[in-house]
């Protein structure tokens, strides 16, 4: 009898299982594959703690205090629209107005006028510190043309002295010069006339000789923050 034999096809494994060499070079190779990507994710690990680390360190040190939200002027009650929360990361000199004492400000007048975005102290409310010795505070009704709009209280200005026209010329004070250095203090529109009232915090000598310049002959520069 004949007897019929089945040839079966090997398997990929028994081809490199059975041979020694292949096996050794596909072992080799496949630790040589894993060894980086075990390098890469050891590294991406400590990057993260890392990171996670530093991100704790500077969030721990910022406190939820109160901005203006807004320019408020010196005398101005203030209400909770008027303020906003910021987180900051402050020095342990800086004595803010924290988020949770909101009520101790709300309704209480400014101490000086403040632009929007100014951290809120103890002392920025309460009774008025300006003008400070030696300062005062001068109110110059201005038309249109003779300030820029973009004056705000805080912005660095001088005053510049404008004669008027021929045959109704008068001049500054003998005394006086025909610029002065200020800060602007506030600004406030009359609601039935074209005029601003800018108030202005000089020196008291510039203030008295501002005062006494008639109406019409004054001017605004503004100049840029430190500028004289």
């Amino acid at each position: 009898m004949s007897t019929n034999t089945t040839s079966r096809p090997a398997t990929t494994t028994g081809a490199w299982v059975s041979n020694g060499k292949n096996s050794a070079r596909l072992r080799g190779t496949g630790r040589r594959r894993s060894l980086p990507h075990l390098l890469l994710g050891a590294l991406l690990v400590l990057a993260c703690a890392g990171g996670f680390v530093l991100f704790s360190l500077d969030s721990g040190d910022r406190q939820a205090v109160l901005a203006l939200a807004r320019d408020v002027p010196v005398g101005h009650l203030l209400t909770r629209q008027d303020l906003r929360q910021v987180n900051a990361a402050l020095d342990p000199a800086i004595a803010a107005v924290g988020v949770d004492q909101a009520a101790t400000v709300v309704g209480k007048p400014m101490a000086a006028s403040l632009p929007a975005g100014t951290l809120l102290t103890p002392r920025s409310v309460g009774d008025a510190t300006v003008p400070p010795a030696g300062q005062a505070i001068a109110a110059l009704a201005l038309k249109p043309g003779q300030f820029p709009p973009e004056v705000t209280a805080g912005a660095r200005i001088s005053v510049v002295f404008v004669p008027a026209q021929a045959g109704t010329a008068t001049g500054p004070p003998a005394d006086a010069g025909a610029v002065w250095p200020a800060v602007v203090t506030s600004v406030a529109g009359t609601p039935n006339d074209q005029t601003t009232v800018v108030s202005v915090q000089l020196t008291e000598p510039a203030a008295r000789q501002v005062a006494a310049v008639p109406a019409g002959q004054l001017a605004i520069v503004m100049l840029a923050a430190g500028g004289r």
